[in-house]
């Protein structure tokens, strides 16, 4: 291998060269750091250099897992590593350093990756885009003047360069589907417990947020989810078992299947006409497949919806920063948070037991209606964005008033979030580009637990609209 070529494989196909002995852990390693020191100038992507750790382990004896000796990238939000910070993007946390890898960690480390680095993020995730006033905001390979998406735009954005292969990521909103759409990415939100929280840690979003990975590949987001993807004993709320393998369902014809498609929006508001082309194609792509397509919406009441879930995930968010204070022994000063995030602070702290417990009952009501619009279609196709990746500081959390983001949110990413208060795996699939040369993201969504179905169609999608030869302007 002529290691100029490096970015120009998946994670598996890496991993393959290591097994035929043609290069070693250690080159590869050396790769992805060159190619940080190189692009990081211009994305902002990696805001801690794991460099010495990452050697050490390239040259020790990695396990044989799928992903042996390729360069692997961590949010810094959410997941442990041993000796590393967790600024989780905020002044507040800056200093704050894990003593051990959490259990996700060391299943990433058992699939044989080998971390180099942590990923940007906005601050505690609260935003669909990658600006903070600690980190600085993360630029898009395609254009830098543009969004990489939030809040796991850091790792989107290195992927998408040629950084590495594959990189974690979390969605809790949206954040693993926003950042792959705006980045030419696969990015899966997995069935809420399928990669558990693990023992050493706490539901900290109310099964919300999950963790996995975005990738340039169907297979190699599979073959991860195969690797970690597993209950612990002790999980209280496992997702329910796979059939077979992911790597094997990728090979498998996803047969005809029901498919509605819509660009309903919470608001009534029409999206953007080249999203809306864009989800016109795919309806025509995917029925002349042979699967059985028809426009038909959700049929559930956005608003209501979001309302639902507002007082517990304030209140969610407010416990998890008073866990952060019981760890630095303080509160917050006033510079050391956001404008943004000391609203949803507040907030939080304004929600008594009362108004907790019926946000959640009024949500698990709503996600029912959810669930229902999926037991006589398979999958359901949308948007993942409403119009293409906005410019850096359209939605900036720093400077603009909370009400005013939240109001730029709302239009720019108004599609994501039902999947996670229902738990439903969730994909983004960069099939189209917009005239200017961004991507555009599409979005399939299958029952509960139906990882498999998104699998099966994403390859045949991989087959039939590939994208891997798509390069952006800050590339390998």
């Amino acid at each position: 291998m002529s290691l100029p070529e490096y970015s120009d494989y998946d994670g598996l196909g890496l991993a393959e060269l290591v097994r035929k002995k043609q290069v070693t852990p250690a080159e590869l390693v050396e790769a992805a750091i060159e190619r940080i020191e190189r692009h990081n100038p211009t994305l902002n992507a990696v805001v801690f250099k794991g460099y010495d750790d990452a050697r050490r382990q390239a040259a020790a004896d990695l396990p044989d897992g799928p992903f042996r000796g390729v360069p692997f990238l961590i949010k810094d939000l959410g997941i442990n590593v041993a000796r590393w910070p967790r600024t989780s993007g905020s002044r507040f946390t800056r200093e704050m350093i894990d003593d051990q890898d959490c259990g996700l960690t060391r299943r990433y480390r058992a699939a044989g990756v080998v971390p180099v680095g942590k990923t940007n993020t906005p601050e505690y995730g609260i935003t669909g885009t990658t600006e903070s006033a600690r980190l600085g905001p993360c630029r898009n390979p395609w254009d830098p003047n543009h969004i990489s998406g939030g809040s796991s735009g850091g790792s989107a954005s290195a992927v998408a360069a040629g950084i590495v292969p594959l990189a974690h990521a979390s969605d809790g909103l949206g954040s693993i589907r926003i950042p792959a759409a705006c980045c030419g990415l696969v990015g899966l939100k997995v069935t809420r417990d399928r990669n558990p929280n693990m023992p050493d840690g706490f539901d900290y979003a109310l099964g919300n947020v999950v963790d996995h990975v975005v990738t340039r590949t169907v297979r190699d987001c599979a073959a991860m989810l195969d690797a970690t993807g597993w209950p612990e004993p002790g999980s209280p709320y496992p997702a329910p078992p796979k059939d077979r393998p992911y790597m094997e369902e990728i090979t498998k014809s996803p047969g005809r299947l029901r498919i509605a498609w819509s660009s309903e929006t919470p608001a009534g508001r029409p999206i953007d006409p080249e999203i809306q082309a864009a989800l016109e194609r795919t309806a025509e792509l995917l029925a002349g497949l042979g699967h059985e397509v028809f426009e038909r919406g959700l049929g559930i009441d956005y608003r209501a919806l979001y309302a639902s879930r507002g007082p517990a995930a304030a209140a969610n968010f407010a416990s998890g920063i008073d866990r952060f204070i019981e760890r630095l022994g303080r509160e917050p000063q006033d510079d050391e948070l956001e404008p943004l995030t000391w609203a949803t602070l507040r907030a939080g702290r304004r929600q008594t037991g009362a108004d907790v417990m019926r946000s959640l009952q009024d949500t698990r009501m709503l996600n029912r209606k959810t669930l229902a619009a999926f037991e006589d279609i398979d999958v359901y196709l949308c948007p993942v964005m409403g119009e293409p990746p906005p410019e850096v500081g359209f939605i900036d959390p720093v400077n603009l008033e909370p009400r005013e983001v939240n109001r730029r949110q709302a239009r720019v990413f108004p599609y994501t979030p039902p999947f996670n208060y229902s738990g439903q795996p969730s994909m983004s699939l960069p099939l189209h580009m917009s005239a200017s040369g961004l991507p555009i993201g599409m979005m399939f969504t299958a029952k509960y637990a139906d990882e498999a179905t998104l699998f099966r169609l994403a390859a045949q999608l991989e087959k039939e609209a590939p994208w891997k030869a798509r390069r952006p302007r800050v590339w390998g």
